[in-house]
């Protein structure tokens, strides 16, 4: 996506990504798309198997596209499911946003109407543990 993008675009984005999900058993799709610094873009999508919950979340699958690209710093995510009031990350995503951020990164949560809620992740895991205390 170019400088030029508008949230609009980021939220197309995600509901395409989310649109893409294999979700056979839980019938929860979801998408993520998470953008960086220099304002490029990576999606991913939920997908399942039949060794359910061994499935992979948007979350992870956006985090790894980004990672595969070069990239290692989340600006902010917008995360999509069908339901009303948006789907949060579980907390195993929620750790891994974490790692390629900091507390005040934006966790954009939406529904297929558009964005319902806007948390610093602080809000979603607080007192996270970072890579920094490992230093």
């Amino acid at each position: 996506m170019s400088t030029s993008t508008t949230e609009t675009d980021y939220i197309n984005a995600v509901k395409q990504a989310m649109d893409k999900a294999y979700a056979p058993y839980s019938n929860y799709p979801v998408g993520a798309l998470i953008v960086t610094e220099n304002g490029q873009t990576f999606a991913g999508c939920n997908v399942e198997n039949a060794s359910y919950p061994e499935g992979n979340c948007a979350e992870t699958a956006a985090i790894a596209a980004m990672v595969m690209a070069g990239h290692q710093r989340i600006q902010k995510i917008y995360i999509m499911s069908q339901d009303d009031q948006g789907a949060t990350p579980c907390g195993g995503c929620r750790q891994r946003i974490r790692e390629f951020s900091d507390n005040n990164t934006p966790v954009i949560l939406c529904s297929t109407t558009g964005v319902q809620r806007r948390l610093p992740l602080a809000e979603l895991l607080p007192h996270a543990f970072g890579p920094e205390f490992l230093l």
